[in-house]
């Protein structure tokens, strides 16, 4: 990063300084990446009943909200190079790029092992990602500019690999968003488990079904299960056993909580 922003400055380019400036916020946000883990093994306390896991998501969206931000600084300086060309020595440029190149690709190396599927694991992988590309773009404006001469190659370069950023911070954003939210799992419909749920025999109804998550891959589940009211203990017991376990085979669902009713459902006595 020192290095990339010392050449930037002496060599004049943008792309090495945008990716210098990239390299910055990823020092900060590859941190709070690892510190997301360690504060997600923390086990639960009477605060805190479903203990630290959640804070992996919030890593996740400041994630997205930085690699944004990232993206749109990069955009305003490439469009002021534009209006402006300034010179750019291409010969120190390559040399300082095809380094960052190299040390993005150990770092992508490093993580691509890693669990892709959980938003924090994601997050993280989309930063060394976007450094990678930077220190790409600047490998190329510089050899474009050693053939060629010409300069302008190097903003649009960079607004090129700021359009792939942002791609990338609007899908953390919007993944990690809707965590946050609590909205439902994704593909997870709640009138379709209704109905299914509602075809197990002894079920009259499925009411007030309620699904989300805690973290990408810790789905969540409450709803309420009306059984005929000459139903005994053991029938209550049996169909509780037989809905959790359709959830958990259908639907990968390990923890639901049924509430098991015989006639009015007890939240709409209560507000009646």
């Amino acid at each position: 990063m020192l290095a990339e922003a010392a050449g930037g400055v002496l060599a004049g380019s943008l792309a090495l300084l945008a990716d210098a400036g990239h390299m910055l916020t990823d020092a900060a946000s590859l941190a709070l990446a690892w510190l997301a883990f360690k504060v997600a093994a923390r086990p639960s306390d009477w605060q805190r009943t479903y203990g630290f896991h959640r804070f992996q998501v919030l890593a996740a969206y400041t994630n997205g909200l930085t690699l944004a931000f990232i993206a749109v600084a990069i955009l305003y300086e490439a469009l002021q190079r534009l209006r402006e060309p300034v010179t750019v020595l291409a010969g120190p440029m390559l040399a300082i790029a095809v380094l960052g190149l190299a040390v993005n690709v150990a770092a992508f190396l490093a993580l691509h092992g890693a669990e892709r599927d959980n938003l924090n694991v994601r997050g993280a992988l989309l930063h060394v990602v976007g450094d990678l590309l930077g220190s790409l773009a600047a490998v190329l404006a510089s050899l474009v500019i050693l053939w060629t001469g010409w300069t302008p190659i190097d903003p649009l370069l960079s607004v090129l690999v700021a359009g792939v950023i942002l791609r990338s911070a609007w899908y953390l954003v919007r993944a990690s968003g809707r965590i946050l939210l609590e909205a439902a799992p994704e593909g997870f419909d709640v009138r379709e488990i209704a109905r299914e749920l509602a075809a197990i025999p002894g079920v009259e109804d499925v009411h007030h079904v309620h699904a989300w998550s805690l973290t990408q891959d810790k789905p969540l589940v409450t709803l309420h299960a009306r059984i005929a009211e000459a139903a005994g203990a053991d029938d209550a017991a049996r169909i509780a056993a037989t809905i959790k376990a359709h959830l958990l085979r259908r639907h990968g669902i390990d923890h639901a909580t049924v509430e098991i009713e015989r006639g009015v459902c007890a939240d709409e006595a209560h507000r009646h």
